[in-house]
């Protein structure tokens, strides 16, 4: 599985960084502490996501995986998504 140490993540995005209603591809798990957590949420290099909302003080975020079902992540586990450029 990609991660940060295996891609260059210097000025990559992550899923935090989505505006509402933006779409980005997964591209690698920043922390591989978070990653079996993530990987076993959908959240698999390749997969499609789409900003759906944020709650009003920011966190969580909600997200529309692949198109199959909507996600509720943390901003701090959100960061460590990092997107294709």
């Amino acid at each position: 599985m990609p991660t940060a140490s295996t891609t260059s993540a210097s000025a990559q995005r992550s899923v935090k960084d989505l505006r509402l209603g933006e779409t980005g591809t997964i591209c690698c798990l920043k922390d591989p502490e978070m990653a079996l957590k993530l990987l076993e949420m959908g959240c698999i290099p390749g997969t499609r996501v789409t900003l759906n909302g944020r709650a009003p003080l920011g966190c969580p975020i909600t997200l529309h995986v692949d198109g199959e079902y909507t996600l509720s992540l943390r901003v701090s586990e959100a960061a460590t998504i990092l997107l294709k450029e």
